[in-house]
């Protein structure tokens, strides 16, 4: 594809939680007045970029790369060189394409495009989506011109605080919160029971799919409940669903329904009376934004216990509970979703504290800060 000078390119993925920002500011850029063909992605081969980019819309130039353990190893020094090669191929490409700015998403599929900018002088923006920033981020964060937040508190330089973008769908729930409740309850078929979401990522959680599974033999004579449980894609091949009746076999009780991977989790978050899940930048203002009451739990071996400080503000306004990984399992989440629900009052004083921290306007505020660096 032929590109003139002067294009925002995007760096890094890897993971849907770097990506879908990315793709959100991306379509930010086009709002306001960008041509789709100006805005390139640049991330790793083995990123989900590399599929979620182009059904986006948008071009990507795939790089080789890989994270880095953090042990000495054989492992380590490949993902090294891997990494150094990334590097040689993105020095050509930003060479080739010219831009005007290019913006950072984190992980290491951000590092090469960012070296290869600090090379050819190319002003850069970095954004993290967590309230402590990843290793590459720090790093970049050095040479960067600015570096857009997503809370008040990460530690990256010259920050201008954000907040996360969020993908189109999930940003108009905002808007008109009632009715898009009331459309996804009847889409999903809730009625009047009370619908717990759960989820923990594309890969998915196997303590939380464990305590789940336990918690719904425990609770199958709930007839006032719905349980969506999204188990993840790496771990439904090994997940052994719970011994209840489901579908056309269930004739009362708990409605128990089982996905591997939701692609409208827009839906979900609109019809949800409380979630159980991760802790993640994303999903945090995911939940903010859809006035959505949680428990959360931490994944534990998050860099710098980011998902636990990606927390704080939810649980400090009142609007979730944390629940550490080591402690999740059917007993103690029954216990928390007990006293939850035992009045519906706490979920509605939730959902108003978790709006409070909303930012729905994210991307579009990333994206101007991506111009004025531009410029």
């Amino acid at each position: 594809m032929t590109h003139t000078a002067g294009g925002v390119v995007i760096a890094g993925g890897g993971t849907a939680g770097h990506v879908l920002p990315g793709l959100a500011v991306a379509a930010a850029l086009v709002e306001g007045g960008r041509d789709a063909s100006e805005i390139v992605f640049v991330g790793s081969s083995r990123g989900q970029e590399a599929t979620l980019v182009p059904d986006a819309g948008f071009e990507v130039i795939l790089l080789p790369g890989r994270g880095v353990p953090r042990s000495l190893s054989l492992a380590a020094l490949r993902s090294i060189a891997e990494i150094l090669r990334g590097v040689l191929m993105a020095f050509r490409e930003i060479r080739r394409l010219r831009p005007a700015v290019v913006m950072t998403l984190g992980g290491y599929a951000s590092v090469p495009a960012a070296v290869a900018a600090v090379f050819w002088r190319v002003p850069i923006v970095v954004t993290d989506q967590n309230a402590r920033a990843g290793a590459a981020n720090r790093l970049i964060g050095r040479f960067a011109r600015a570096s857009a937040v997503a809370f008040a508190d990460t530690d990256l330089p010259r920050p201008t605080l954000c907040g996360n973008p969020a993908r189109e769908e999930i940003r108009r729930l905002a808007d008109d919160p009632q009715r898009w409740r009331a459309d996804a309850r009847q889409q999903l078929g809730i009625g009047d029971r009370v619908l717990i979401a759960v989820f923990s990522g594309s890969l998915g959680s196997r303590r939380i799919n464990t305590a789940i599974r336990d918690l719904v033999e425990r609770w199958s004579d709930r007839d006032n409940l719905v349980i969506h449980h999204v188990i993840g894609r790496r771990e439904a091949e090994t997940f052994e669903a719970p011994n209840i009746a489901v579908g056309a076999e269930r004739t009362g009780g708990l409605d128990y329904r089982r996905l591997d991977y939701d692609s409208h989790m827009e839906l979900v978050l609109a019809a949800a009376d409380l979630a159980i899940c991760r802790a993640g930048g994303s999903t945090v203002a995911e939940l903010a934004i859809a006035g959505l009451p949680a428990i959360l739990v931490p994944l534990p071996i998050a860099p710098r216990d980011h998902q636990r400080h990606n927390a704080a503000d939810l649980v400090s306004a009142g609007a979730a509970v944390i629940v550490s990984d080591a402690d999740c399992d059917a007993s103690r989440l029954a216990d928390e979703l007990s006293s939850l629900l035992a009045d519906p009052t706490t979920l509605l004083a939730m959902s108003a504290a978790a709006r409070r921290l909303a930012r729905p306007d994210a991307a579009r505020a990333v994206a101007q800060l991506v111009e004025a660096t531009a410029r």
